[in-house]
Order: structure tokens, then C-alpha cells, then sequence
């Protein structure tokens, strides 16, 4: 079978046109231009059945010119105005596709971070609620704790007057007891201070009479520096600055005091170098005496013979 191609139209040597024309293809007869080709083959084939295909290098001819025909048609196609604004409205629809198909990703995501932030805030209201009853059980347990301090101030108030009562009893008794703790620190500072000083007593005495008075004054002096050295050390019985300290006072003052018994100081040289050495002399006797006593009587406070100030009272010895 021949074909001629007359323009833009195909005939047959019959004079049959074509159910169609390249001009008239619409793009929705572009999109069928497979089965274009399939129909011609078919038209080939059963032509083929009336007439016999003499060689086969005319079957190749036919295909390329079948293919030809069909690759014209297509290419005016797309070289048409119409058909390109079609394919442009065609691209332009694929690219808002997209986009919608992006949007609804988007939309997709913000879906799922809206109800991952739901899921966030029910966890938040778990925590609320459970912080609220933490609250409600600590004012519960804050009520109980005041409602036992008050009744504890109540007991604490009844054992103060209770102890107020006894204490007003025991008052005196502890009162009476350091009485006579001072008493025996008196008597033993006194004691120690006489044996103390009576070799330097009998220097200075020539017979007993004169040696009465000598030793009455190292027995006051002694017993007042016992009492005022209980007082003055009360229980840092290892301060021995504290302890030398108050010795050496006892011993200034009474050797002063003796210095100033004896001849007035005259404005010379001789003078004032005798009243520095008798002075110096009266120091140091003195403050040996009173040395010798606050020795015995840190030895009774160690050997607790004698109590020091204050005294516990038999509460707190329990305590």
C-alpha cells in the first residue's frame, strides 16, 4: 500500500482521507499518539492479507515512513501557539501540586507538633495536680507540727513553774554551799600563805611580840586573796596567766602598801634609791607569799578538796 502526503493530509491511492488532520489534533489527541501507531500497523497488517508483501526491505520502508509521518505530526503539535499555552497551564498545574503537596506536608508536621504540645500540656496539668496535693498534705503536716509546738510550750511552761518552786527551795541551800566553799578557800589560801611568809617574818621580827602582827596581817591579806582567786579563776583552772596575774596583784599592792608604811621619801638620790629597793623587796616578798597560796589552792581544786565558782546544782550533774 502507498501513501502520499499531500501538505498536511494523508491519502491513500483510493482517495480516502483520514478520520483526522494534523491541524484539528487537539492535545487529547496528542496524548493518544501511541495508539496512532498502533491502528496504522493494524491497517498494515490486514492490507497485508489482500495483498502480498512481495520482500521484506518493504515492510522497513513503510515502518520508517509511518514514523516519520507520526514524528511531523508530533513536532507541529508542539510548535503550535495553543498547544504550548496548554502545556504551559499543564506545568504550571504540576508546579501548584507540589506546592500543595508541600503545604500539606507542612500542615502534616504542625498537626503532629500541635499534638505533641497537647500531650505536653496534659503532662504539665498531671504535675500541677500533683504539686497541688504535695501543697495540701505539707499545710496538713505544718498544722500538725504547730499544733505540737503549742502543746510543747504548754509543757515547757508548766516545767519552768514547777522548777521556779523547787529552784526557790534550793536557792539557798546552793547560796549556803558557796558560802562555805569560799570559807575553805579562806581558810586554806590563809594557811598556806601564813606558813609562806613566816621566814620572812622572823627576819624581821626580834621576839614573838613583834611577830604577832606581822603574821595577822599575811593571815587577812591570804584569806581575802583565797576568796577573791575562787571568784576570779572560776573554772579555767588552766589559765596560769589568769592565776600569776592575780598573785602578782595581791603582791604589788601589799608590797606598796607596806612600802608606804615605812619613812617618807625625801628629794634626794639616797632617798629615792632606798624606797626603790625596799619596795622592790616588799614586791617580791609579797608576791611570794601570795604565790605560795594560789599553788595549794590549784592543787585543792585539781584534787577536788575544794569546788570551784559556780557550782552545778544536781541538774545539771544529771545533764
Amino acid at each position: 500500500m502507498k501513501m502520499i502526503h499531500v501538505g498536511t493530509t494523508c491519502m491513500n491511492p483510493s482517495g480516502i482521507r483520514p478520520p483526522f488532520s494534523v491541524k484539528s489534533i487537539t492535545p487529547q489527541l496528542w496524548a493518544q499518539r501511541t495508539s496512532l501507531g498502533s491502528r496504522l500497523r493494524s491497517l498494515k497488517c490486514i492490507s497485508g492479507s489482500e495483498e502480498e508483501i512481495s520482500n521484506t526491505g518493504s515492510d522497513f520502508n513503510v515502518k520508517d515512513a509511518l514514523s516519520g509521518m507520526v514524528d511531523e505530526q508530533v513536532q507541529e503539535l508542539l510548535s503550535k501557539k495553543e498547544n504550548r499555552v496548554l502545556f504551559d497551564g499543564l506545568e504550571k498545574a504540576s508546579l501548584r501540586v507540589e506546592m500543595a503537596r508541600k503545604e500539606l506536608a507542612l500542615i502534616e508536621q504542625q498537626e503532629l507538633a500541635a499534638k505533641q504540645f497537647r500531650e505536653y500540656i496534659n503532662q504539665l496539668e498531671g504535675k500541677a495536680m500533683e504539686i497541688a496535693e504535695c501543697q495540701r498534705e505539707i499545710s496538713e503536716a505544718r498544722a500538725l507540727v504547730e499544733e505540737a509546738e503549742r502543746s510543747l510550750s504548754l509543757n515547757d511552761v508548766e516545767l519552768e513553774d514547777g522548777n521556779s518552786t523547787r529552784g526557790a527551795k534550793t536557792e539557798e541551800i546552793d547560796r549556803d554551799k558557796e558560802r562555805l566553799e569560799s570559807v575553805k578557800a579562806a581558810s586554806i589560801s590563809a594557811l598556806i600563805g601564813s606558813i609562806a611568809g613566816l621566814p620572812i617574818c622572823l627576819t624581821q621580827a626580834s621576839n614573838f611580840t613583834q611577830l604577832i602582827l606581822p603574821l595577822a596581817i599575811n593571815f587577812i591579806s591570804c584569806a581575802l586573796f583565797g576568796v577573791t582567786f575562787r571568784y576570779a579563776v572560776r573554772r579555767n583552772l588552766d589559765d596560769v596567766q589568769l592565776k600569776t596575774g592575780a598573785a602578782a596583784a595581791f603582791g604589788v599592792v601589799k608590797g606598796l602598801a607596806t612600802l608606804g608604811g615605812g619613812p617618807l621619801l625625801e628629794l634626794n638620790y639616797e632617798s629615792f634609791l632606798s624606797h626603790a629597793l625596799d619596795g622592790t623587796t616588799f614586791v617580791s616578798e609579797n608576791f611570794l607569799i601570795f604565790a605560795f597560796s594560789a599553788v595549794g589552792l590549784d592543787y585543792c581544786f585539781k584534787r577536788r578538796l575544794l569546788s570551784p565558782f559556780p557550782l552545778y546544782s544536781s541538774s545539771e550533774n544529771s545533764k
